[in-house]
């Protein structure tokens, strides 16, 4: 069940999640609450518009995708009825609505990752990850960092504060005090924000675009902090750029950034962020060793339809 297929981050992961379940051989339809607007990805699944689930014929395995969809999903008949959370949706209700509509419904709780799954035990509510996989074939090295500077790389989103843009451009203009050589490139969906800070800025970048914006990046910083499994960091880990994050609970990165293996970990604290950030600059082969062992722990994670095999393995075991 999904409400609404569009161009981010959460559409395109259930668009390519459906498509790996369809390759491996299964019948997936997306009941939405309107037309599919996703363009980035072919969808290979059935899409059908409705507006009374409980009409939709009866199913093996219905998946609420949002914390919205949970009410529909119930209405669908269904063997067994399954909530894959895939983020703390705070921006759709708030905590004691979420503990109420969201934990107390009756379905199967599955989450993406390793802090969701502390979140729901939490409120002693049993959970299995399910991560989505990731798409090794679209980013990979091409050997194209410059080492004569180095190029911060962030994500510049002001929708949601919890994405912290602003610390990303806070630790750049820090760090460029001290390293002259220093720049800040970034990407998002907003328009150029024109910030004397960013000395580079793409906006929706296409695939091919965003794998070379990372290659290009020496240092990553993703200080989000209201993350299921965080997407981005992993796609520029695969380029082997190095990452530094925060601790905080729902960073979205504890699944495969551990601190000084495959990536920096900082305090949820600005100033001691910096400070990694500054480290890591000014150790190139730092930033090397990182960078390689990073990409080894993402492609251990998983392809999608890796990951999908474990989904399904998950349901036939609760159907039996």
């Amino acid at each position: 069940m999904c409400c609404g297929l569009g161009n981010q981050g959460g559409s395109l992961t259930v668009v390519r999640s459906a498509n790996a379940l369809v390759e491996l051989g299964h019948d997936v339809t997306i009941v939405d609450t309107g037309r599919n607007q996703h363009t980035w990805t072919p969808l290979k699944a059935k899409h059908v518009i409705c507006r009374d689930p409980g009409r939709l014929p009866e199913v093996d395995v219905v998946i609420a995708t949002g914390f919205k969809t949970v009410s529909s999903t119930l209405k669908i008949p269904a063997k067994l009825k399954v909530h894959w959370l895939r983020a703390w949706e705070l921006w759709q209700m708030n905590e004691a609505q979420i503990v109420k509509k969201v934990l107390g419904a009756p379905t199967a709780k599955f989450v993406n990752s390793i802090g969701l799954q502390r979140k729901l035990a939490d409120y002693r509510v049993e959970s299995s990850i399910i991560r989505p996989g990731n798409d090794l074939e679209d980013f990979y090295p091409l050997n194209i960092r410059n080492k004569t500077e180095t190029i911060l790389g962030g994500l510049y989103h002001t929708k949601h504060r919890t994405k912290r843009a602003d610390w990303a451009l806070a630790i750049a203009a820090i760090i460029k005090i001290k390293n002259k050589n220093v720049k800040l490139w970034m990407f998002g969906t907003d328009s150029n924000p024109s910030n004397p800070i960013i000395d580079r800025y793409f906006q929706k970048p296409d695939i091919k675009t965003k794998n070379k914006f990372y290659n290009r990046v020496n240092v990553w910083i993703s200080p989000s902090n209201l993350e299921g499994l965080h997407i981005v960091p992993q796609e520029v880990m695969l380029t082997e750029c190095p990452v530094v994050t925060t601790n905080a609970p729902l960073a979205g990165t504890a699944d495969y950034i551990i601190d000084k293996e495959t990536g920096l970990v900082a305090k949820n604290d600005l100033t001691d962020f910096i400070g990694k950030v500054g480290t890591l600059v000014q150790d190139q082969k730092l930033q090397s060793e990182l960078g390689k062992r990073g990409r080894q722990k993402i492609i251990g994670l998983g392809d999608r339809q890796t990951n999908m095999k474990k989904m399904v393995k998950l349901f036939e075991g609760l159907l039996n």
